[in-house]
């Protein structure tokens, strides 16, 4: 078969599957469709209608909210379309009474009663227009405002269920009350699962039954082997048509979530087909069955999602850098969080259908926040175990990550609270925080494969050796590394972009913030306050989430840029770190002026700060504010950059790094020397590589007079034209200098591509200089004559001095 049909099939497949997804979404739109053309009265009585339901505040639930404010997003929807529907209508009536003109003046000549009879017409018909218009955009402006009540009523109530707080446990009234209450919920049950029986019996009929069998076998073949037939072909596939490389693994872990997903989603679809095929169950049954194969699909893609992280079986498609025995040791880990969250929906929907009571609806809760608690804790020693066994073995494990070990501890702190709240009788807040452990869990690794795959994306489809990229260069005539470039930052933006994307999704869940968390913790210091700078948790923990938020994106961005935007270009090393270095500045006085606006502090309130600042700068900081200020002017105006062979006030060596205050220069011994910025501006300061990063290397020889200089210079030349470090252009060059005291003095000059190296070229060269004038018999000094004399003695007279020329040796 074709890829196309094969691919074609898959998608038809996917859309099938997630029809119960969308379900309620395509009704809602044939609903908005229907009511199109609803009249501002009507919208208005639909508002008034969603107010009276919110008038009783006691008998407000979740469900209750999420309802009204669902309709409120309709009526508002209908509101502005009667208005964009209506403004075409109202330029054509306007148009028209343009092309009548107005109505003649007093003392004019009358115009005919037809004109006047359509102007007044069309007037009346303008009138009741612009009125509907205006109506519209009122109702709209007052729809916007009512969401904004039901956020505020869902934050209340939000609050007040976090904060409730029963029975403990461990307490025998928790056991008690929970016996008390089991007599009505067991009814209540029996009549749910009486219900379900029916409805089962009903759907074994003849007229259902065939339907009933077939859906029903066309499950059980999915859940038997539709996940390992799928996948296989899904993933043979991606290993055939895709390139291998980081494209197919990432593409391979989204297959396999999506395969997984769509097969137990499917299945669980049939199921409920099988039994609802001819509207078996009633209007309470479906709502509670409905949302249940909704939640199927959810669960299978956390199962697949999870089974795409791990790759047990494939290690080589594995995503993360994640150890064999780390995989095996959570294979089932994936399994049991999506049961656990299949039990908890469950829970969460039988418990609210029945009508439960307080007690047995906590128990479960409590029932199901302990298993994931413990779930998650069991994951993270595992993780745990596998790093030790690492170490044991003597391997090292895979750096972890920033983001990773800031996930670890939330989880670690989401474990600690679920267990010690369900201990302590908070039941309420020990499921939520385990209902959004599950929660971020999932959106976080789905934004961990969507990252990788959007990465893996550009770079393949941009990469100069792909087709892509090739007749983009071809047609374009863009070079390799523009391809390069464009990669990098069109992942850069794809990626940031999903990370906006699922920030509010992961932080702000069910429409409930941070903020409502420590709502009721505000109220203690609401009296505290440091001069005009009032003293607020929620200002507190948003300006840490800032200042820690606003770090790590500076430093995602300053690595991106450092690793793998800058080294694609041609700028140099020292250009790319004065652009990091720069960055990171401005990243810096960003973060820390949004620090100050989350913490709510005005120019009045730091005005003492600036003051006492400007004292401290005066007296004792104008050494250290000066070196900050040189340090700006280095990276902008670039005297010296990293990597520059410097010299000054004795200190020669290579630029290693420069920081806010001082500059780190290497010198040769491999010692570092901090210089003060100021320095290096307002000292000379000897840049050997600024202009030319070429070195010289230039020696000085005297030779006898009596040397044949033409053949002295000939060897000379050729020694430093056919070293492998000298340059030929500049080209060597060897002159005699002057004549004096009985030598010729000689000046050899010749060029390396880098100063570093000229000390050690000019020793090679002395070593072969020397060695070859000795073997041409060209002597480096003139031999001179020593003169002996040896002393006759005779007693009886005086010595005899007598004298013996030895020629050729030195005196």
């Amino acid at each position: 078969m074709p890829i196309a049909y094969r691919l074609l099939l898959i998608l038809l497949v996917a859309i099938g599957g997630a029809s119960p997804l969308f379900a309620q979404d395509a009704q809602t739109s044939a609903q908005i469709q229907q009511t199109t053309l609803a009249t501002p009265d009507q919208l208005s009585a639909q508002l008034d209608k969603i107010k009276q339901t919110l008038t009783d505040k006691t008998k407000l639930t979740d469900e209750t909210l999420t309802a009204a404010r669902t309709a409120v997003q309709n009526v508002q929807q209908q509101a502005d379309q009667l208005t964009t529907s209506l403004a075409p209508q109202a330029d054509a009536l306007k148009g028209k009474l343009d092309v009548l003109g107005p109505a003649p003046e007093k003392g004019a000549p009358a115009e005919a009663p037809e004109v006047a009879s359509q102007r007044k017409q069309l007037l009346k018909q303008q009138t009741d227009l612009t009125g509907q218009i205006t109506q519209a955009k009122l109702l709209s402006r007052e729809s916007l405002q009512l969401l904004t009540d039901i956020g505020a009523l869902r934050r209340e109530l939000f609050n007040a269920e976090i904060s409730q707080r029963t029975a403990s446990p461990l307490s025998g009234a928790f056991w008690t009350r929970l016996g008390q209450s089991f007599p009505d919920d067991r009814a209540g049950f029996g009549q749910l699962w009486n219900a379900l029986k029916g409805a089962i019996v009903q759907a074994w009929q003849p007229a259902n039954r065939l339907p009933f069998i077939a859906c029903l076998l066309a499950a059980i073949a999915l859940f038997a082997g539709g996940r390992r037939l799928l996948e296989h072909k899904m993933l043979d596939m991606a290993a055939r048509y895709l390139p291998s490389g980081h494209l197919r693994r990432s593409a391979m872990a989204l297959l396999v979530t999506l395969g997984t997903m769509l097969v137990y989603g499917v299945a669980a679809w049939l199921l409920y087909l099988a039994v609802n095929w001819n509207g078996v169950l009633d209007q309470d049954l479906d709502d509670l069955v409905h949302p249940l194969v909704t939640l199927m699909f959810f669960v299978a893609a956390m199962a697949g999602l999870g089974r795409a992280l791990l790759m047990v079986k494939h290690p080589s498609w594995r995503l993360p850098p994640v150890s064999d025995d780390l995989a095996k040791r959570l294979r089932p880990f994936p399994a049991a969080v999506a049961y656990s969250a299949l039990l908890l929906g469950i829970i969460e929907r039988v418990t609210n259908d029945i009508g439960a009571s307080l007690a047995t609806t906590m128990a479960a809760n409590a029932l199901a926040a302990t298993l994931i608690g413990c779930l998650v804790g069991y994951a993270l020693i595992q993780m745990s175990r596998a790093r030790r066994t690492l170490l044991a073995a003597g391997e090292t494990p895979a750096e972890r990550p920033l983001w990773v070990g800031l996930l670890v501890l939330c989880a670690i702190l989401g474990v600690l609270i679920t267990l010690l709240a369900v201990l302590t009788g908070y039941i309420a807040l020990s499921f939520y925080v385990a209902r959004q452990m599950i929660r971020a869990g999932f959106l976080i690794a789905a934004l961990y494969v969507f990252m990788h795959l959007v990465n893996d994306l550009c770079e393949s489809l941009l990469s100069p050796e792909s087709r892509t990229g090739q007749r983009m260069q071809e047609n374009f005539g863009i070079s390799p590394p523009r391809l390069e470039q464009a990669a990098t930052v069109l992942s850069g933006i794809s990626r940031a972009f999903l990370l906006l994307l699922a920030i509010p999704l992961i932080l702000a869940p069910y429409g409930a913030g941070a903020d409502e968390l420590v709502d009721r913790g505000t109220k203690i210091f609401s009296g505290l306050s440091l001069g005009t700078l009032t003293i607020n948790p929620t200002s507190i923990f948003n300006a840490l989430l800032v200042l820690v938020v606003g770090a790590v994106i500076v430093r995602l961005i300053k690595r991106w840029l450092s690793q793998q935007l800058l080294p694609k270009t041609s700028l140099d090393v020292g250009m790319q770190t004065s652009i990091v270095t720069l960055l990171g500045y401005v990243g810096g006085i960003l973060v820390f002026v949004l620090v100050l606006g989350a913490l709510k502090v005005d120019v009045q309130s730091i005005a003492w700060v600036a003051s006492a600042l400007s004292v401290g700068i005066g007296f004792g900081l104008q050494a250290i504010v000066q070196n900050f200020i040189s340090g700006l002017i280095l990276l902008a105006e670039r005297p010296v950059k990293v990597g520059d062979w410097v010299s000054i006030s004795g200190v020669e060596g290579d630029i290693k790094r420069i920081n806010v205050r001082a500059t780190e220069i290497q010198q040769g011994d491999r010692s570092t020397v901090i210089v003060p910025n100021s320095q290096l501006i307002t000292q000379n300061v000897r840049n050997v590589t600024l202009a030319n990063a070429q070195g010289r290397v230039q020696i000085r020889l005297p030779m006898p007079l009596s040397s044949d200089a033409a053949k002295v210079r000939q060897i000379i030349f050729d020694i430093l034209r056919n070293h492998t470090v000298t340059l030929n252009t500049p080209s060597p060059s060897v002159t005699l200098d002057s004549i004096d005291a009985g030598s010729m003095m000689f000046v050899c000059t010749a060029y390396v591509s880098n100063p570093r190296d000229a000390g050690t070229v000019k020793s090679d060269l002395l070593f072969e200089i020397i060695d070859r004038l000795r073997k041409a018999d060209q002597p480096l000094s003139t031999p001179q004559d020593m003169v002996v004399r040896t002393m006759q003695h005779d007693p009886a007279t005086a010595p005899i001095p007598s004298t013996t020329v030895v020629p050729g040796q030195n005196t």
